[in-house]
């Protein structure tokens, strides 16, 4: 494994811990979802299990693309990981203007690791 693919997996381990304690009530709203609830409301809280889905899917994208698992060199695959890439820049805009002072803070710089070791995986 790759350091970028290290850090990716960390970051989205991180990551899915913090969404799954948003989930169960901690007070850490002010991190995630606009910053404007410290305790999560219930439709958030969902949101945050779902997020915790897709850091699933987005560590085993990349694990293939890394080639840790199959079909890295497929069309859909390398396609895919570009697209995260994508999402990831965009989550670097989103946060980066959130009403949230600790959100832009904290979230901004960690989508843009994010993005650029996806960057780095996905040149592989």
């Amino acid at each position: 494994m790759t350091p970028p693919l290290i850090i990716l997996l960390s970051l989205l381990g991180a990551l899915a811990v913090f969404q799954v304690a948003l989930a169960c009530g901690a007070p850490w709203g002010r991190l995630a979802w606009g910053g404007t609830h410290r305790v999560l409301p219930r439709h958030l809280r969902i949101g945050s299990l779902v997020s915790v889905i897709l850091y699933g899917g987005f560590a085993a994208l990349l694990l293939s693309r890394a080639g840790a698992l199959p079909g890295g060199d497929t069309h859909v695959i390398v396609v895919l990981t570009w697209i995260l890439f994508g999402y990831f820049m965009l989550g670097i805009a989103l946060n980066a203007v959130s009403r949230s002072r600790p959100e832009r803070w904290t979230m901004t710089p960690v989508c843009a690791i994010m993005a650029v070791m996806t960057l780095l995986v996905a040149l592989t």
